[in-house]
């Protein structure tokens, strides 16, 4: 029975029906065989247990590529935090030669998140990616060096296509570039280095036996191989896994890791061929979110080696802690501005719902009937009728706070006040608040970037005669209200007509003589055109009542347009970065204008970044206390 199994290693309560099949009493026996053996102490380049999987997260960097989903160095942080409760084994924070806010995000999560150990002495290990150019290898290390247990992954493509047409490079030239990559890390002190030959997929199997081999004499103690294209089927990357460690000079001595891309929707069936293979290490992103169709789903990958690597995977097992997987996916969710599908695996709306009559039956008289883990496993509790708990407008801060517990968040004491205005603006308007309006609503109060513009009030006008009219209230980071209006050709047109009046015209208004206002800020940052890339709004729930949730993408235009150019990981050109925001309001021009301010922060966030960078080598740097963007 493998959903009590699950709860039960998690620590959960326990029911056991009286009447069991066999076999699901042989797999709780054996589930509850590996509970609480821990996780074996890291070395770079072995593993003591032969069964253990390292768990690489990368949403954070892989996952960042993806349009639109660019974090702030505090949503960064924040999905860093979680990821550590989650349990992953490393962190790839990012790619710190991209842009100064990278190196910084980077830079953080390694001297907070990377030196938290744990009672059990359990500490990530904090990755930054680089190319194999000597800046950025330096970069990367400057970046993660503060971490406990530092690491810093360098690659360059090896197939036909992108060493003649990418790289201009012959076979000998990738050896040595590679080579020499791996020997200047070891030069630096960097003795945790991941070399990932990419596009191997689809390179000549020979030409990676021997490229890998010297980069593990050089040093190297992972070797990633990236399935880059998402080209491979299962039994393809298994045999490449298998064949790699077996004529690899040195394989024995180092880490197989895999890197597979969701092309084909093959990304999480791969990887677990390659750890059924031999590899001990899986690259995945939570939500499966990255470049083009996405990178193998970190919950997808773990839940099936909890469920299946004791009886079909030889014993495979990982040190993730499921419960933290709803959570992880949420934040990531709303931070990313990305929504995840609702028949997405393991974390969608739908994982765990059932409709049709057949199912209901069978869901009523046994739940693993059409369950083969429940829903708290991953930290999703849908059952405050248990409790005797209903949301409404009587409901008090205790109350909300410990829903909110039950949900997986654990929030400041500021934050569940945030939360609770929130909630008991709704409750008078709404009867019955459901977890999925509650997780509206810390989306739209906590998992926002630092606040610099802030929506007060909003009035709109529209019908069938006359134009469309806004009026907007928005709070300056000076704590000063400004009113705006705007007339477009719909609702929420003229709302963000209106905002953009006001951010675009404040430097004229405000005088920040403390530190020259972070070197005049508002006027090289707040006055910033922005283009509406995207916008999609949602309903929460059911009804005429409920919530609407909106996500908007935009990217700077006019003056800071260049700004928001970074570098591609893939080292060839640069792009151009689109900011998102969501928001959440009964009211969907009230929730259209949050989402809009949201989006502007968090591009403003970023380039006040660049321009304290670009600014640094003619003025003083001012102390970070005296910033004037993290005002809220």
């Amino acid at each position: 029975m493998m959903n009590t199994a699950l709860t039960s290693r998690l620590g959960g309560k326990v029911s056991l029906p009286s009447c069991r099949p066999r076999i699901a009493s042989r797999r709780v026996s054996v589930v509850r065989a590996s509970a609480g053996v821990k996780r074996p102490e890291y070395i770079p380049n072995r593993i003591d247990d032969p069964n253990y999987v390292r768990i690489f997260d990368t949403t954070l960097r892989d996952g960042e590529q993806s349009p639109g989903a660019t974090l702030t160095s505090k949503e960064k942080l924040d999905i860093a935090k979680q990821l550590a409760k989650l349990g992953v084994d490393i962190i790839e924070a990012g790619f710190p030669i991209a842009s100064p806010d990278d190196f910084e995000a980077v830079r953080a999560i390694a001297m907070e998140v990377g030196n938290d150990v744990q009672e059990d002495g359990y500490v990530p290990v904090i990755c930054g990616l680089s190319r194999t150019k000597f800046a950025d290898l330096e970069r990367a290390w400057d970046a993660v060096r503060h971490a406990k247990r530092p690491r810093v992954h360098t690659f360059i493509a090896t197939s036909e296509i992108h060493m003649q047409y990418k790289l201009r490079m012959t076979r000998e030239q990738v050896i040595e570039n590679a080579v020499a990559a791996v020997k200047h890390l070891r030069s630096l002190g960097c003795n945790d280095i991941e070399f990932s030959p990419e596009d191997a997929g689809r390179s000549d199997p020979e030409f990676l036996y021997q490229v890998l081999g010297e980069v593990i004499k050089a040093g190297a103690t992972t070797l990633n191989i990236p399935d880059t294209t998402g080209w491979n089927l299962p039994h393809e990357f298994g045999d490449l896994i298998a064949k790699i460690k077996k004529n690899t000079p040195g394989a024995a001595n180092v880490i197989i890791s895999t890197h597979c891309q969701n092309d084909l929707g093959l990304s999480t069936a791969n990887s677990i061929a390659g750890a059924i293979a031999g590899a001990r290490q899986i690259e995945c992103t939570i939500n499966g979110i990255g470049e083009r169709a996405g990178n193998a789903s970190l919950e997808e990958v773990v839940m099936a080696i909890a469920l299946k690597g004791q009886d079909q995977m030889g014993g495979l097992r990982t040190g993730i802690r499921p419960v933290h997987i709803y959570p992880a996916s949420r934040m990531v969710s709303d931070y990313s501005g990305m929504m995840v599908q609702p028949h997405k695996a393991i974390v969608g709306a739908n994982a765990f719902a059932h409709e049709s009559g057949i199912h209901q039956d069978g869901m009523l008289k046994n739940r693993e009937t059409y369950e083969i883990m429940t829903p708290e496993t991953i930290g999703l509790s849908r059952n405050p009728e248990d409790a005797g708990i209903v949301m409404g407008k009587h409901s008090g801060r205790n109350a909300l706070s410990t829903r909110l517990t039950q949900l997986g968040f654990e929030l400041s004491p500021q934050e569940v006040d945030d939360v609770f205005k929130r909630f008991k603006t709704l409750a008078d308007k709404k009867k019955g608040i459901t977890d999925e309006d509650l997780l509206a609503l810390v989306g739209d109060e906590v998992h926002q970037a630092a606040v610099v513009w802030e929506l007060v009030d909003l009035q709109v006008v529209c019908g069938t005669m006359g134009m469309p009219t806004c009026t907007v209230q928005l709070r300056g980071p000076d704590g000063i209200n400004r009113v705006s209006v705007g007339v477009g050709a719909g609702p929420v047109d003229a709302a963000y007509k209106a905002i953009d009046g006001l951010v675009r015209d404040d430097a004229e208004l405000v005088d920040y003589s403390p530190v020259d206002a972070a070197y005049k800020a508002i006027d090289g940052l707040v006055r910033v055109d922005a283009e509406l890339v995207d916008y999609s709004v949602n309903s929460v729930t059911e009804g005429i009542q409920a919530l609407a949730t909106t996500r908007v993408s935009i990217r700077p235009t006019g003056a800071m347009r260049d700004e928001a150019f970074v570098e591609k990981a893939n080292g060839f050109g640069k792009v151009q970065r689109t900011f998102s925001g969501q928001g959440a309001d009964e009211d969907i021009v009230v929730s259209s204008a949050r989402a809009y301010v949201a989006a502007l922060n968090k591009m403003i966030g970023f380039l006040s970044v660049v321009n304290r960078t670009t600014e640094s080598s003619q003025r003083p740097r001012a102390s970070g206390n005296d910033v004037v963007v993290s005002i809220k």
